[in-house]
């Protein structure tokens, strides 16, 4: 029915006609019912619209109300935006979940700024000084200890003859390849040690802190200095991302830079050189033990990291074994992951029978399984391990820096809106506006997500500009124009 057509409640046709199409779209699968309904939105255009403007965000986040730019001076309104006149009076927005498992096109845009980021402690740019290059640099990977022999990748633990308690045997005696679902599965599941497990996750965060104390520590140790004056010499900078590891115990993966005093704009003293910076990784990761969470239940302990450690210098990609934009873009690849990595879930359990109908393997469940019940005793309540329980305990962000490090998400994205309203000539359009000016603004939230046909729409349209991306890419590569990771 439309605005100048008959009306169904008053004239008998137009209400069959009325009756018959409604008793039609009754009779269609919910999905197709959907897209009819958007096929009839007078506005489906400008919804389009802001479908493209998130990138096909899958779980975009609605928002209403409305933002006044005001003259300072006289009161004259200077632009005016409300969602009364958008498609039912809500502005879609992206949700920026990091997860590709959650929404691909958000996940996307988060690793290249992560890329960039990271980049920018490396080589410099971004409000960072090149000389950045010249500094000492390291490549780090920290990783968790044993908590009992798991199959791994390549020829598996040789079979031995004795058995365990278990009855199980000790050895694998088997060559597994990448692919192969039995790596990082526990050789018996009753030796394994899964309350460790659980609460080195959660300590992880911990583990790092102490990490970073122990450098400054170290390295006033090696050059004389007392621990607090070594501070006022030298700048540790860090950039770090977590990985999981098949097993389900978290690693880290650091970009770790010698700074002076003041940061990236000033150059660390002579005596710190790469070599020292290299020494005090290795000693000051040895040398980290915490004690364990205490637990009437699972005793005592010390946590500490393992045994691999893996240290590279980066030399600016002058016939080092990692160049700057490698590394960068290592990092980023893994903030676009998390525990479903290793074949966990993406989302917060809140039930135990939750957990019994997941589909992972009896490992993953073992894992959460043990972070639910550790997170019931009063002495660890502190850990929260029932709300991280979907993420084997580890309750830390997925990438952390030192302040000194490089730039800020929020500064990319500041740049990235910049360019994009450079672009729409938006610059141009306000450029008589002086400084003195008042922006009134009131917003609510609307609502997330999408129904099932705009869902499909909108991977349409995250699939067309990711085509769109690679199309440029193919092409700039074949001209040899060189082009940043994004």
């Amino acid at each position: 029915m439309t605005a100048t057509g008959p009306n169904p409640y008053t004239d008998p046709t137009a209400r069959r006609a009325f009756l018959n199409r409604e008793a039609r779209l009754r009779q269609l699968p919910p999905i197709e019912r959907d897209f009819v309904r958007l096929g009839e939105m007078p506005d489906l255009n400008r919804w389009l619209e802001q479908i493209r403007a998130t990138g096909g965000c899958a779980e975009p986040v609605y928002l209403t109300g409305h933002t006044t730019t005001l003259d300072g001076q006289t009161g004259e309104v200077l632009r005016h935006y409300s969602t009364a006149t958008e498609p039912g009076g809500r502005l879609a927005v992206r949700c920026r979940n990091r997860r590709a498992t959650r929404c691909p096109s958000c996940s996307r845009e988060h690793s290249g700024d992560t890329f960039h980021l990271v980049r920018a402690g490396l080589t410099g740019g971004k409000g960072v000084p090149e000389t950045v290059r010249t500094h000492p640099r390291l490549f780090v990977t920290l990783t968790a200890p044993s908590f009992g022999p798991v199959h791994r990748t390549g020829d598996c633990h040789p079979i031995r003859r004795r058995s365990c308690e278990h009855g199980g045997r000790h050895g694998c005696g088997l060559a597994h390849p990448d692919t192969d679902p039995l790596i990082g599965q526990p050789l018996c599941a009753g030796c394994y040690d899964y309350p460790g497990h659980v609460l080195w996750n959660a300590s992880a965060p911990a583990l790092w802190k102490a990490f970073r104390d122990n450098l400054y520590h170290h390295v006033a140790a090696r050059t004389g200095v007392g621990r607090t004056a070594i501070r006022k010499l030298i700048r540790v900078s860090t950039a770090k991302v977590t990985e999981y590891q098949k097993r389900g115990a978290v690693h880290f993966h650091a970009v770790i830079r010698f700074d002076g005093p003041d940061g990236p704009t000033t150059p660390p003293p002579p005596w710190a050189t790469a070599d020292l910076l290299l020494d005090t990784v290795h000693s000051a990761a040895a040398a980290v033990a915490l004690p364990r969470p205490e637990s009437a239940a699972y005793g005592d302990g010390r946590l500490s990291f393992g045994t691999q450690l893996d240290a590279h210098p980066l030399t600016g990609g002058d016939g080092g074994r990692l160049t700057d934009d490698a590394v960068a873009a290592y990092v980023a690849k893994y903030t676009s992951k998390s525990a479903e990595t290793a074949g966990a879930v993406d989302r917060r359990i809140t039930t135990l029978a939750e957990i019994r109908a997941l589909h992972v393997t009896p490992h993953i469940r073992a894992l959460i399984t043990t972070a639910w019940r550790l997170g019931e005793l009063p002495e660890l309540e502190h850990l929260r391990l029932r709300t991280w329980a979907h993420m084997l305990g580890y309750r830390g962000h997925c990438l952390t820096k030192t302040h000194a490090y490089s730039t800020t998400y929020t500064r990319l994205r500041s740049d990235r809106a910049e360019h994009a309203r450079t672009l729409a000539g938006a610059p141009v359009l306000y450029s008589d506006w002086d400084n003195d000016t008042t922006t009134e603004s009131a917003w609510r939230f609307a609502g997330t997500g999408h129904t099932p046909a705009e869902a499909l729409i909108a991977v349409g349209i995250a699939e067309d500009l990711a085509t769109n991306r690679e199309m440029v890419r193919e092409c700039a590569r074949r001209s040899g124009v060189s082009r940043d990771a994004s």
